[in-house]
């Protein structure tokens, strides 16, 4: 068995949320620079010139991306043969202590209130963060912060279809979801689609879906397909960036699938702004 420090993973993931804040994966970056050269709309092209500008700026200065700097939400991947050592607490709070800290000394705006329909009161420490925690082989430990927006999370939408559904209803429902998310989500999207579970593993697929690099094909050509055949007809919608017009309403459309019951279809779609902030490490 392999024990990690528990310190180590509090700064560890205090680091991610600083440069998940500050730096656009380049990956994001390299699609929306291929963007702006493809756009026939000369409004959208200028706008994405402004988001190019944007993720300069924010990394030589060390600036937030976005003033929504977001809900942490981490994925853990934990080894069988690793354990943290608990001095300080456990996997879970040094987690939680790594986004307090990362979001206090990156002067990041904490947006969490610790109670969701009375006193909404902030937690002022933007924790707790959404853990998705995983037992894989081996003995390290990898930890994925993503920073994720309102606005975009706002418009996610979950449907449970009749399993007679066919790809052609999946794939216009999906549009459906995105044109009803306009310009309050911030595009040019980021589109995660889960496909199958059940009721709630099919929002985490979805949102598991958008850690692909974006230049990634699906392994299998089925889903590939209907991930171009989505993103063709999402960028037919003629939104466009920050919904004023234009090729680029999304930048790519990833899709997960799972296993499901005989008589179920769970579909969720999880929306990204332009501002697809994500960082991991392997410890």
């Amino acid at each position: 068995m392999r024990y990690i420090e528990y310190e180590k993973i509090v700064s560890a993931v205090e680091a991610l949320c600083i440069a998940a804040a500050y730096e656009l994966p380049e990956d994001v970056l390299a699609a929306i620079e291929q963007a702006a050269k493809k756009e026939s709309n000369p409004t959208a092209v200028k706008i994405l010139g402004q988001l190019i500008e944007n993720a300069r700026i924010a990394k030589t200065e060390k600036i937030p991306l976005c003033q929504d700097t977001g809900l942490a939400v981490i994925f853990v991947e934990q080894g069988s043969q690793v354990a943290v050592e608990e001095d300080g607490g456990t996997l879970i709070d040094a987690i939680n202590a790594g986004v307090a800290a990362g979001y206090e000394k990156g002067y990041l705006r904490k947006s969490v209130v610790a109670e969701p329909l009375n006193e909404r009161k902030n937690t002022d420490t933007n924790t707790p963060a959404i853990i998705h925690q995983q037992t894989v082989a081996g003995d390290k430990l990898k930890l994925t912060v993503m920073a994720k927006g309102g606005g975009c999370e706002n418009k996610s939408q979950f449907k449970m279809f009749n399993p007679t559904a066919d790809k052609e209803q999946i794939a216009d429902w999906v549009v459906s979801v995105v044109a009803q998310a306009g310009a309050d989500a911030c595009p040019p999207f980021v589109i995660g689609v889960g496909i199958g579970g059940d009721f709630e593993l099919s929002a985490l697929l979805s949102k598991k879906a958008l850690l692909h690099n974006l230049d990634r094909k699906n392994s299998d050509k089925f889903y590939a397909q209907l991930e171009t055949d989505i993103l063709n007809k999402v960028n037919a919608t003629g939104i466009g960036p920050q919904g004023l017009g234009g090729d680029t309403t999304a930048l790519a459309c990833m899709i997960e699938a799972a296993p499901c019951h005989i008589a179920s279809l769970p579909i969720a779609v999880n929306i990204e702004c332009h501002s697809h902030r994500h960082k991991s490490v392997i410890l």
